[in-house]
């Protein structure tokens, strides 16, 4: 699939005066129900929050099935994708977990399954703080958690992750940032290379340089920074909230490596933990048919 067949999937909506590339299986399914109103919609919604430094596009291959199921809503984040990428923004996880959270309120969304992956999995964990304290008018009832690196002591960052985000480094790695760097970095992360294609990267690395992305890179990747200024709030979240929890984790993830998968399996309540063999960081598109099925049984 070409990004452009991607981007005419969706639509933009304007959160905060920002405009946000957004995916709603229902538009795009003639079989479904047309409906914003959560309640008066059989189907249940699954929302879904991607990793870095991609978008919405790493779900091309499995929003069909999914959405067999489920209602699919997955937006990019502001700084992502199609998405706007304004130069004065802080990008903290904090406010991409506002805006997708106000994205769902204006979609009407009431009860939702919450999966995330990668960069995805801490603007979930900031989610759930405010979802312990019960002050979201919104149902979470089941979360699904895919290799990220939350437990960020744990994590093999790449050097390119390491330069990036220095506030010395970042933004001039990002100007000298290109699609050789980009495709090599990518493809390392990879557990089969065979699985991605040079056509596939290539539309990843479009979407990223769309509208300048590349001068918001460096800022984007402060998220690593937050993961341990807010570890305690975050963690503390995911100890304490009682929300059935699956964690679908690719064993041969070089960046968020099985001890991270094995202590959330330990420090949430209410979960399961499931391998997925001989398989790299981005699980939906290394394995789409095998991950589709595990998140869905």
């Amino acid at each position: 699939m070409t990004s452009e067949e991607w981007k005419n999937k969706g639509s933009f909506v304007n959160i905060f005066n920002r405009n946000i590339f957004v995916i709603d299986s229902n538009k795009n399914n003639s079989k479904l129900i047309s409906s914003t109103d959560n309640n008066s919609n059989s189907q249940e919604t699954l929302v879904i929050l991607h990793g870095y430094p991609t978008s919405s596009f790493d779900y091309h291959k499995v929003l069909e099935k999914l959405s067999e199921k489920y209602r699919v809503i997955i937006h990019d984040h502001l700084g992502f994708g199609f998405s706007d990428k304004p130069l004065d923004y802080s990008y903290s996880l904090i406010e991409q977990a506002d805006l997708a959270l106000q994205l769902w309120n204006q979609m009407g969304l009431k009860k939702v399954t919450l999966l995330a992956h990668d960069y995805g999995t801490s603007v979930a964990t900031e989610i759930l703080v405010r979802h312990n304290k019960r002050l979201l008018n919104l149902q979470i009832n089941k979360l699904i958690l895919c290799n990220g690196s939350i437990h960020i002591e744990h994590s093999k960052l790449r050097i390119i992750q390491k330069l990036l985000k220095s506030k010395i480094t970042g933004k001039w790695i990002a100007k000298l940032t290109n699609y050789s760097i980009f495709k090599k970095n990518m493809g390392n992360i990879y557990f089969d290379k065979t699985k991605v294609t040079d056509q596939e990267l290539k539309e990843m690395w479009f979407q990223l340089e769309n509208n300048e992305g590349r001068k918001v890179i460096h800022q984007l990747t402060n998220y690593i920074n937050e993961r341990y200024y807010f570890w305690h709030r975050w963690i503390g979240a995911l100890k304490e909230t009682k929300i059935p929890t699956r964690i679908v984790w690719a064993k041969n993830d070089p960046i968020a490596v099985p001890i991270i998968a094995e202590l959330l399996h330990k420090e949430i309540q209410n979960n399961e933990l499931i391998w997925m063999e001989n398989c790299g960081h981005f699980l939906m598109l290394e394995k789409p048919k095998a991950w589709t099925k595990l998140v869905l049984q």
